[in-house]
């Protein structure tokens, strides 16, 4: 079909044909009444992460690990550090704590405290987003991070073996 530039409604519609390109303004009828607000429910917040500690060491290698293994599921999630450089803490799901038992990690509740994702970094301390919640995906699985955890003890236990 060839474009004459026209707006080629059918003339039984009534419409003018408009070159194309022209501003036309359109006349819209008042809006009905608005109904009475019905109050709505407050929705509930999102369960607040868990958050998994372990040595810095461990935690950097087992980041590393998680990310090489592009396939494991939701790769990994927001990374906090501590200003003394001694720990690394994985969000997780909520609900983690509570069947977390890996040696030599800790796995507490937030219940949300200190958790403000719009800041560009924690305001506790010196601590920071290794890897902070915009840039990848949003928790940790639990059991990847088990898993990424303990190969990077053995990795980490093998290299200090070999001086």
């Amino acid at each position: 079909m060839e474009s004459t530039g026209m707006n080629t409604a059918p003339a039984s519609s009534g419409a003018t044909p408009v070159p194309a390109g022209t501003a036309v303004a359109v006349a819209v009828a008042p809006a009905a009444p608005m109904a009475p607000m019905v109050p709505v429910a407050p929705q509930a917040p999102a369960e607040a992460p868990d958050l998994v500690t372990v040595p810095t060491r461990q935690g950097l290698e087992a980041v590393d690990i998680i990310r090489r293994a592009a396939s494991l599921a939701g790769g990994v999630g927001p990374v906090l550090h501590d200003g003394s450089g001694d720990t690394l803490g994985f969000l997780v799901p909520p609900g983690t704590a509570d069947a977390w038992d890996m040696p030599g990690s800790a796995c507490t509740q937030t219940n949300g405290r200190g958790m403000r994702f719009g800041d560009a970094s924690p305001t506790a301390g010196d601590t920071g987003w290794l890897l902070p919640p915009e840039a990848v995906g949003p928790v940790t699985d639990p059991e990847v991070l088990r898993a990424a955890l303990g190969e990077a003890a053995r990795l980490i236990e093998a290299a200090d073996n070999c001086r």
